[in-house]
């Protein structure tokens, strides 16, 4: 097999390629696949679970399906389903009780939801079908943009989704206000023959789906987990003592980075036992300003310049408390000296070692190295 014919579909995670035969062969690919769910109770039996699986489409959109069909199904499997109008093509993604899991996050409840049908194994047909309505989705967008321009809508078309029969295609926009787009669907029906469907997403959900690499190096977090978005301030930004830099805050989506929510909580707590330092601390060697705090450690950082961070030493929190205290009944404090102060800092194990001891160093040889030599008698004589 010539993998110079192998086409990756990271939008539906897997590889088509084409054998000489002419046949279509579909390969899942996990490493591809947005909102990836580990299967922490593969191998395990639950017959309530036993028929159910979840199918993914393109991008980010997945749902659970039952099987009708009695076929044995499997992780990886390409089956043809149940859709509103026709039927669809999608890869079956995950099995097993940890679908309940799923369902109960998603609130869903298995006993009264009605689930739509698997119908069966996706047959050669199914498949070149599906592949034939995928090749025409980047040319769809490309049109409907120049459509929707042509009206004066506000609205940015993000991505073009074709359901798996070709019959049927959803169109996700971007759109700050409301927009009518009745006029809008008359022309896309003329133009590409074919149901419309709208669907309007956020700025997140459009990173998304489209997915790409952060700043910190790894998969964007609302295309590799996240589904549910909250609401992002810069009261969080605040909290950690971050950067207020749009440029630094903003994702690729230009909204706040998820991940400030992340550790807000934590810092939000941290700030409750750190003292507001509303005036320098009074002692007897001057005053003494704040220059920085370390939230997390508990320790403010003090110089008696101000305005500079020239000759800082560390104070604990609860130091700065008693400080505060004293000075706020007109004693001042008669030392702050550094070497009291005692805060346990955190080593790292890499500045131990100076990094140029891996250099090569020459030795001299010694002057008076000992030479032996064998003796006829099996001993060593030593020679100068």
């Amino acid at each position: 097999m010539d993998k110079q014919n192998i086409i990756y579909d990271c939008s539906r995670g897997c590889s088509t390629e084409r054998t000489n035969e002419g046949e279509l062969r579909i390969n899942f690919k996990t490493g591809c696949c947005k909102l990836s769910v580990f299967d922490w109770l593969e191998g395990i039996p639950e017959e309530i679970t036993k028929e159910l699986f979840e199918v993914r489409f393109k991008n980010t959109r997945k749902s659970c399906f039952l099987n009708t069909s009695g076929q044995s199904l499997a992780v990886g499997d390409i089956v043809t389903v149940e859709a509103s109008n026709g039927h669809d093509v999608g890869i079956i993604t995950l099995a097993g009780p940890v679908i309940l899991h799923q369902l109960r996050r998603n609130n869903v409840d298995i006993k009264t939801f009605e689930f739509k049908k698997i119908y069966r194994k996706a047959k050669t047909l199914d498949i070149e079908r599906w592949q034939e309505a995928i090749a025409k989705e980047h040319k769809t967008m490309i049109r409907s943009r120049q459509i929707a321009a042509s009206l004066n809508l506000n609205m940015k078309i993000g991505d073009v989704e074709f359901q798996g029969d070709g019959t049927k295609a959803i169109f996700y926009y971007i759109a700050d206000e409301r927009v009518d787009f009745r006029q809008l669907i008359r022309l896309f029906a003329d133009e590409f023959k074919i149901r419309i469907e709208m669907r309007q997403i956020g700025a997140r959900q459009e990173a998304g789906l489209i997915g790409g690499i952060g700043v910190c190096g790894q998969e964007l977090c609302c295309a590799r987990y996240m589904s549910d978005f909250q609401s992002i301030t810069t009261q969080a930004a605040r909290s950690q003592d971050l950067s207020l830099n749009p440029q630094k805050l903003a994702g690729q989506c230009s909204k706040l980075k998820c991940c400030i929510n992340y550790e807000a909580a934590v810092y939000i707590d941290a700030h409750a036992n750190i003292p507001f330092v509303r005036a320098p601390l009074e002692t007897e060697d001057g005053f003494a300003y704040l220059v920085k705090t370390d939230t997390l450690k508990g320790v403010m950082w003090f110089s008696y310049e101000q305005n500079s961070m020239a000759n800082m030493f560390p104070l604990t929190a609860e130091r700065v408390k008693e400080v505060i205290k004293l000075n706020k009944r007109g004693v001042k404090v008669a030392n702050l000296n550094p070497a009291e102060e005692k805060v346990a800092e955190y080593k790292s194990a890499v500045g131990e070692g100076s990094i140029s001891r891996f250099d090569e160093t020459s030795r001299s040889a010694p002057q008076n190295r000992k030479r032996h030599k064998k003796s006829p008698r099996g001993g060593h004589d030593n020679q100068k």
